[in-house]
């Protein structure tokens, strides 16, 4: 008591110092008893719409897409980029056209002379007032070539971001048929786990019936009791993850997070068929990235026309016109004008080898982009295969289960199986029906993967 007490006083004192010191931060701790906790602040408010698709109906996957690419800030962010690199190829041709500028300068200049006389030494003091207006305009009448292979340039630029915009859309595209997967998943999930309790409670029933008549032991009804309890914890695990993958087909969509959105159940087989011979092919002439990396390539190679043309001089034409105080005097001057850089210490080399080893970088990223995406689709397509066979490994799976817990329900029934071996059964059963779902889904996927690799949407 000696100790603790002048401890928690110099925490009171702490405290009352800090609110004294800093009256806007004090605030109850979370741990103080007296005053109830706030979980969260209040929220702002979010401007995120709740499309008329999403209220009242079921949404396919079609029309989840559409939404998605009609409202998801990362793709508009991605549109004003291109908008922006648009503007940057008008930058760079600004300077082949007219320049015009203007200038007014007005000075007032004051003299003191010291003029000596008879008298002694007198001070006389004129001001003076100037002030000159001039337009001048010039035009660059050749440049060998600078200015047009920096225009190239910033159009090629622009192009990489408008395919910018078309890879941002490829890659919402799949992430929304992926949410939509996940969230047709833990749905069927939760039926499963709903069927799997319900099960579970029909043999507690069966195991305290027949412990009431003496024909069972306390430990079937404890058993069945430990397998209820599971399954009500299985099923409420379903219940959150499918709250939590609508949380993220309503962020992938880019609408209001709290959104109601339910989806049409196509969790079944479908053939997909494709030709494996044309796939690569199909994927060089669809992907965004593949023709990113060939837009670099016509990038680096205006600019290294430009870095070459810099060695060349530019020729100017200007002229001047305006004039001088309130009587104007006209003042003009006019000419042609030669600038040429004869030596700047080897800036001019050194940016053109650098020109030139970005622009062989880039063909050798145009080629390992072609091997990437090659990569990418034959392993999408082995997984397409592995996932179809899956299927039907799991559907068999399921018909054995159940008759093995259609049997090992009767066997406990009339008194001859154990009620370990029901539990195990029924296990079995919730598992073989999950492994189905998630095979289904796996194949879902696999195809939705193999589209994205396809460049398709």
């Amino acid at each position: 008591m000696t100790v603790i007490a002048p401890l928690r006083l110099l925490a009171v004192i702490t405290l009352l110092l800090a609110a004294l010191a800093d009256p806007g931060r004090a605030q109850p701790t979370a741990g103080d008893p007296m005053t109830p906790r706030d979980p969260l602040p209040a929220p702002l408010v979010l401007k995120f719409i709740t499309p008329p698709e999403v209220t009242g109906q079921e949404l396919g996957i079609e029309q989840a897409v559409a939404i998605a690419l009609a409202n998801q800030p990362t793709i508009q962010n991605r549109v004003s980029a291109y908008v922006a690199a648009q503007q940057r190829v008008a930058q760079a041709l600004s300077p082949l056209l007219p320049q015009v500028s203007g200038q007014w300068n007005g000075f007032q200049n004051k003299n003191s002379v010291q003029i000596t006389g008879q008298g002694g030494q007198t001070a006389t003091v004129s001001v003076s007032t100037s002030t000159t207006a001039t337009v001048t305009g010039s035009l660059l009448l050749f440049d060998f070539g600078k200015n047009w292979a920096a225009t190239d340039a910033a159009k090629a630029n622009s192009e990489f971001a408008r395919e910018s915009v078309e890879l941002q859309k490829d890659l919402i595209a799949l992430a929304v048929k992926q949410s939509y997967y996940n969230l047709l998943l833990s749905s069927r999930l939760v039926v499963v786990n709903a069927q799997a309790l319900d099960r579970a409670d029909l043999n507690l029933r069966s195991a305290k019936g027949f412990f009431e008549v003496g024909t069972r032991p306390r430990f079937d009804v404890t058993r069945a009791e430990v397998d209820v309890a599971n399954a009500r914890v299985s099923l409420i695990r379903a219940q959150n993850l499918v709250s939590l993958s609508r949380i993220a087909l309503n962020t992938g969509m880019g609408i209001a997070i709290n959104a109601p959105t339910r989806v049409v159940d196509i969790l079944a087989y479908e053939p997909f068929m494709v030709d494996r011979d044309s796939l690569v092919a199909e994927a060089l002439r669809r992907r965004a990235e593949y023709r990113q990396a060939k837009y670099q390539v016509d990038a680096a190679e205006a600019t290294l026309r430009q870095n070459f043309r810099n060695f060349f001089p530019d020729i100017v034409a200007s002229g001047t016109y305006g004039g001088t105080r309130s009587e104007f005097a006209e003042i003009f001057s006019y000419g042609v004008q030669l600038n040429w850089s004869i030596f700047d210490g080897g800036n001019k080399v050194a940016r053109y080898k650098e020109a030139k080893a970005l622009l062989d970088a880039t063909k050798a990223n145009v080629r390992d982009t072609e091997l990437t995406i090659w990569q990418q689709v034959e392993q999408a397509y082995v997984n397409l295969i592995s996932a179809e066979e899956q299927i039907g490994a799991a559907q068999k799976a399921v018909e054995s289960a159940q008759e093995n817990f259609r049997l090992s329900q009767g066997r406990f029934d009339a008194g001859v199986g154990t009620i370990i071996e029901l539990t195990d059964a029924q296990l079995a059963l919730t598992q073989a029906q999950s492994t189905q779902a998630v095979a289904l889904t796996d194949y879902r996927l696999s195809i939705a993967q193999l589209e994205r690799n396809l460049g398709r949407r």
